[in-house]
């Protein structure tokens, strides 16, 4: 048997979450941009399967089901598919989760996130039943344990969770907010608070914002849940793009989304700091959102190595701190086959008159 999500967090494991789906899905051709919605679930299996397969492989201890956006709602206002639906989304997906989560040690997270149904009519009931028609999906599957993810608004995934407690497992919640608070202009604090008070068990942040920027706000939580003498399991997973400038709306102000952000990416080393600042900060699962590729979660398995007594499978095709550049013929790459090398580097972005920073547009 499977040690569970709580299992493994209160013996004080660390567990890495996978990366970013839609992102990594649209750039493959599987996913179309704007509401982004995860039919490809339906429409192309094996391109969900192999991605999930990279970030296991990687070093992923959970793997999300594709499901993100995939309440009936939204997939009729995306108008991406006419002929697909939600309940088809969701089942395919815990069906493709499950399957690779056996061929390893990973747990399946269902995954709900945020609705246009809560923005159009802020209607509880309503939006609480767009809540438990997918959770039924996800009990029929038997998955491990629930998220609510990517939530603006502090409120509506307050609901989620109370919803997704009434399942009997595990749940985490992980808002879009920054520093700032949510939409509702609610702290990070009150916001964890509250939602640890419904029920979450792990509470935190994802997407919208780099890892530094994420920290802040997890940190904020922190406080405030020690603060009202309120315990929770602490979760990031931030965007694999550099966004300094961001405004409380995040990346999705930035001019370059979502088809010019490659200029900001993250790499492998930029990971390994996040995941040590983020260990230190005293959260136990670390994980990724958009931009987020399976190097950048081998990145993350890499450097807390010591701590989780392992390496990932993918590590035996890279050799840390870019040692295996120790067998290169020429000497000026063998001499950076060194960790001083690469943690000094200043990458450039090789774009001339590239400015350093933009400026979010709301």
């Amino acid at each position: 048997m499977k040690k569970g999500i709580l299992e493994r967090l209160d013996a004080g494991e660390v567990v890495i979450g996978d990366g970013g789906y839609v992102l990594q899905l649209e750039r493959r051709g599987y996913v179309k941009a704007g509401h982004f919605t995860p039919e490809a679930a339906v429409e192309h299996p094996e391109a969900v399967r192999q991605l999930h397969r990279e970030f296991m492989r990687a070093g992923a201890d959970v793997l999300e089901t594709f499901t993100f956006y995939s309440s009936d709602d939204k997939l009729e206002l995306s108008g991406n598919v006419t002929n697909i639906t939600g309940e088809q989304i969701n089942e395919a997906a815990c069906k493709l989760a499950r399957e690779v989560a056996n061929e390893g040690n990973a747990l399946v997270a269902g995954s709900v996130s945020q609705t246009p149904c809560y923005l159009k009519s802020r209607n509880e009931e309503e939006v609480k039943a767009i809540f438990k028609k997918q959770l039924d999906f996800f009990m029929k599957k038997d998955v491990d344990f629930m998220i609510a993810e990517y939530f603006a608004h502090g409120e509506e995934a307050v609901w989620a969770v109370q919803v997704l407690k009434t399942s009997g497992k595990p749940v985490a919640a992980t808002l879009c907010i920054s520093p700032e608070g949510d939409m509702n202009g609610v702290s990070p604090g009150d916001c964890a608070v509250r939602l640890v008070k419904a029920g979450a068990q792990i509470v935190g942040v994802n997407c919208h914002l780099d890892p530094m920027c994420c920290l802040k706000t997890v940190k904020l939580m922190k406080k405030a849940l020690e603060d009202a003498h309120l315990k929770a399991h602490l979760m990031i997973q931030p965007l694999g793009f550099h966004t300094p400038e961001c405004n409380h709306r995040g990346y999705i102000s930035l001019p370059e989304y979502p088809f010019s952000l490659e200029s900001r990416a993250m790499n492998r080393w930029d990971m390994q700091k996040y995941a040590r600042e983020a260990y230190n900060a005293g959260i136990r699962y670390i994980g990724g959102c958009c931009g987020f590729e399976p190097y950048h979660i081998r990145a993350l398995a890499e450097e807390l190595a010591p701590e989780r007594g392992l390496l990932p499978p993918a590590s035996q095709k890279h050799g840390l701190w870019g040692s295996s550049l120790a067998t290169q013929t020429k000497p000026w790459v063998k001499a950076r086959s060194t960790r001083e090398y690469w943690e000094n580097l200043r990458p450039a972005s090789g774009r001339p008159l590239c400015p350093s920073m933009a400026t979010p547009q709301d």
